[in-house]
Order: C-alpha cells, then sequence, then structure tokens
C-alpha cells in the first residue's frame, strides 16, 4: 500500500526551472536541492541531495525541448526518489512530450504516448500530473492515477474583458472544436471553424471557414502550437474572410522551427500561451503574452497532498 509521509519534497529538473521555482512559492516551500549533470560521454547524471524516506516526492519535469534529454532526467530523478524509499512520487508533468502519436494513424508506426507513459510508471511514478494532453485518453495510458488540468480557464479569463457582440471563438482545426466550444460557452460567444487537410506532417492547407467571420474580432483557441502552420494559415484565412481583429492562445509553445517568424508576419495581433514550456529569449516578441500556470499547479500539489478532490480547483472560476 502506498502511503505519503508528513513532509512535502519538491524537486525539478532543468526543463523550467522558472515554473517549478514559481511552483514553490506559491506553495511557501523551497525546492529540494538535486544535482543533475552529465558524464563525460553525456550520460545524464542525478543525485539527491535531501532525504525523501517516506516523504511525499512531487518531480516537476517538462519533457520539452530537448525532448529525449529532459525525458531521461525525469526517469532517473524518479528512480533515485524510489530507491531512496519515498512514500510516494508524483510526476509533474506541465507538458506531456511524445503525446502526437496515440494511435496507429499508419501500419507499422509506434504509440509512443503509451510507450513514455509504461516507461514513467515503470521507473517508479505512483502519480502523474499533467495540463491539456494533446488527446484526453491518453489518461488511459497510464496504469496509475492521472490528475489531468485544463488551462482554458486561465485563458478565457484573459480574454472575457475583450468580449463584445462582434467577438467570435474559431477553432483552428476539426480535432480542437471540444476545446473551442467550452471556450465560446465560457465567454458566452459564437463560434467558427476552420475545415483544413494536412497533405504532409506539419504542413496544412486550409479549405474552408464553417461561420460568418465578416468583421468580427477572432480567438482562435488551441492546446498547442508547434511550427504555427495551422494557426498562421487559419489567421489568414480568418483575414481575408473579413475578420478585423485575430487573436490566438494555446496551452503549450511548443514555437519550434519557422514558427516564430510566421507568427511575426501573420495577422494575429496576440498570442496569448502559458508558461508550461519556457520561452527562449528569441521567442519573446511583443505579440506573445506569457500566462503562468504556478498558481493552479501549486494547487493541485496541495490537492493531491492532503487528498482532496480537483474538481475543487474550479469551483471558484466564472
Amino acid at each position: 500500500m502506498i502511503t505519503h509521509g508528513t513532509e512535502i519534497k519538491l524537486f525539478a529538473g532543468n526543463s523550467n526551472k522558472a515554473l517549478a521555482e514559481a511552483i514553490a512559492r506559491e506553495l511557501n516551500l523551497s525546492l529540494s536541492s538535486v544535482e543533475v549533470g552529465h558524464f563525460s560521454d553525456g550520460e545524464t547524471s542525478v543525485h539527491l541531495c535531501e532525504t525523501v524516506r517516506g516523504r511525499d516526492v512531487f518531480i516537476i519535469q517538462s519533457t520539452c525541448s530537448p525532448v529525449n534529454e529532459n525525458l531521461m532526467e525525469l526517469l532517473i530523478m524518479v528512480d533515485a526518489a524510489r530507491r531512496a524509499s519515498a512514500g510516494r512520487i508524483t510526476v509533474v508533468v506541465p507538458y506531456f512530450g511524445y503525446a502526437r502519436q496515440d494511435r496507429k494513424s499508419r501500419a507499422r508506426d509506434p504509440i509512443t504516448a503509451k510507450l513514455v507513459a509504461d516507461i514513467i510508471t515503470s521507473a517508479g511514478a505512483d502519480r502523474i500530473l499533467t495540463m491539456d494532453l494533446h488527446a484526453a485518453q491518453i489518461q488511459g495510458f497510464f496504469d496509475i492515477p492521472v490528475d489531468h488540468l485544463v488551462g482554458g480557464p486561465l485563458l478565457y479569463k484573459y480574454f472575457k474583458k475583450k468580449v463584445d457582440d462582434d467577438f467570435m471563438v474559431v477553432s483552428p482545426d476539426m480535432g480542437s472544436v471540444t476545446r473551442a466550444r467550452n471556450v465560446a460557452a465560457k465567454l458566452n460567444c459564437p463560434m467558427a471553424i476552420i475545415d483544413k487537410r494536412r497533405p504532409k506532417a506539419n504542413q496544412v492547407e486550409v479549405m474552408n471557414i464553417i461561420g460568418d467571420v465578416q468583421g468580427k474580432r477572432c480567438l482562435m483557441v488551441d492546446d498547442m502550437i508547434d511550427t504555427a502552420g495551422t494557426i498562421c494559415q487559419g489567421a489568414e484565412a480568418l483575414h481575408a474572410n473579413g475578420a478585423k481583429e485575430i487573436y490566438a492562445c494555446c496551452t503549450h509553445a511548443v514555437l519550434s522551427g519557422p514558427a516564430i517568424e510566421r507568427i511575426k508576419n501573420s495577422p494575429i495581433t496576440k498570442l496569448v500561451v502559458l508558461d508550461t514550456i519556457p520561452l527562449t529569449e528569441e521567442k519573446k516578441i511583443d505579440k506573445i503574452e506569457v500566462l503562468s500556470v504556478a498558481k493552479l499547479f501549486a494547487v493541485a500539489i496541495e490537492n493531491i497532498y492532503f487528498d482532496r478532490k480537483m474538481s475543487d480547483i474550479y469551483d471558484n472560476e466564472n
């Protein structure tokens, strides 16, 4: 039987130290000391510098770029905590990488989301806390409890003050319809859908827009933006169909390859993202605004520690 001790130990890998420190501040705690380095051949080396025996251990690590290095850091930290007799190990993964391959879309394709879920479980994690998985069914890939937070409330609170009779929420593709519908319901405004087809990976061709965006102030909602092809071509389509102002938001700002250049040159007025993935200096442009998830994760960690229900987090959302 898994039990937890009387003290929280909060460890962080190198993927998103700023967010980990912000979460610790919200909890009025300090990050526990850990040494994460490399051997001369590049292998990851981890040493937990504080006792974790019988403690409730939370390891904060987004599996963002460099994905494989950050994933290995996480796995080794979990293994170290397990072998040091931690009472309970909760893996806090604000951004869960390898989530896009969640099914076999072609013959001989892997299902990497399931593979990574199995590896984290095998390493010794007792629970995972994450946010906005690329597909909700990934929760079922884990054989341990999953607490799945959503970033939508943070985003729609930001845009609530911008809502007027001309405001409209837009789904940039069919896969984001449910997410966009939820935001539209919270903002009490109409919604449109951009219908597109993707001839190749990371290539997008916009086909048509379902809904009238003429003269509207549009907000495109997505869970993640990688190369920004979908969101920027969607913005171009909205602009071509008469939208007078275009906003975009997402939980996970991957922003790889040509993403920043595309966003700079797009008709998007403002892109609002959450800090599940840290932005490097070259990605900090005027068009991008970052909101913090630190308080949300801090409350979730506290709820896990005290065995409270997670729905309490959203009870006061308006």
